[in-house]
């Protein structure tokens, strides 16, 4: 899996999410991070066709949506998104967030579609650490990623300490904390220290936690900007500091409290 990835949440259908898709590609990732309700696996799906990239260099998320959760219905759910986005494996197949009475029949599903290899990987988005031990109690597959808000506002200490010595890869929505990092003055301060942008030192400070991060972006230059990571480290203080700004504050629902 690899540890950067492009988001394509609000990316319209059409030519928006196919250049995005495209562009990044170009620039060089391989990871493309969709779902079922953002509506534009059929984009990503054409851009794909059109890339010259080897179907095994790539690595392709989707997400099944709550309405669709169940055992049949996730299974009926997982072939529409295979057939819009042209695969015929999908390499990490996520549950989007835990409906309460439904997640385990789902996950039945999704181990069904792993040990069947159509699915590479499966994992879960926006469990807390008592959605996940309710379902490691009972699955016979651990999920083996878990994907949730995680920004310097919401570092999520306990759930990344629990996944780490539970094996689940950590993956990070939201990175950018849709776009409010950029009144933060501590990232302008390590950006100029470093000879970076603001978002750069935020995606570097979730790869040095070890947290996959997939930024979404339609623009060409900030997708290009974004994956200019790899060059510099952020010393222990400086990782420290930017922990410190925690408020367990969520620009998105919480899996507690959601009624969608």
């Amino acid at each position: 899996m690899p540890w950067l990835g492009l988001g394509v949440w609000k990316a319209q259908v059409g030519e928006e999410v196919e250049n995005a898709v495209k562009a990044a590609l170009k620039t060089g990732y391989r990871s493309i991070d969709t779902a079922a309700v953002y509506k534009n696996e059929e984009g990503v799906g054409n851009a794909l066709a059109e890339a010259e990239v080897p179907r095994e260099e790539l690595f392709i998320t989707t997400k099944v949506w709550n309405d669709d959760q169940g055992y049949e219905t996730t299974l009926k759910a997982f072939e529409e998104s295979r057939r819009k986005l042209g695969l015929e494996y999908i390499d990490l197949y996520l549950i989007h967030w835990p409906v309460k009475g439904k997640y385990k029949e789902t996950w039945k599903a999704m181990e069904k579609l792993y040990k069947e290899g159509l699915v590479r990987a499966i994992g879960v988005s926006n469990f807390h650490i008592h959605h996940l031990k309710d379902l490691i109690s009972e699955a016979e597959i651990k999920p083996m990623v878990n994907q949730v808000e995680f920004h310097p506002y919401l570092t999520q200490q306990e759930l990344l300490s629990f996944c780490k010595e539970e094996q689940i890869q950590m993956e990070a929505w939201s990175p950018l904390m849709q776009g409010e990092f950029v009144r933060v003055d501590l990232l302008k301060e390590l950006a100029e220290k470093y000879g970076k942008t603001p978002a750069q030192i935020v995606l570097r400070w979730d790869l040095q936690h070890g947290v996959v991060t997939i930024p979404k972006s339609v623009k060409a230059h900030r997708i290009q900007e974004n994956a200019d990571l790899f060059d510099f480290e952020l010393s222990r203080e400086d990782m420290n500091c930017l922990d410190g700004l925690n408020r367990n504050h969520r620009f998105g629902p919480d899996p507690d409290n959601f009624d969608f």
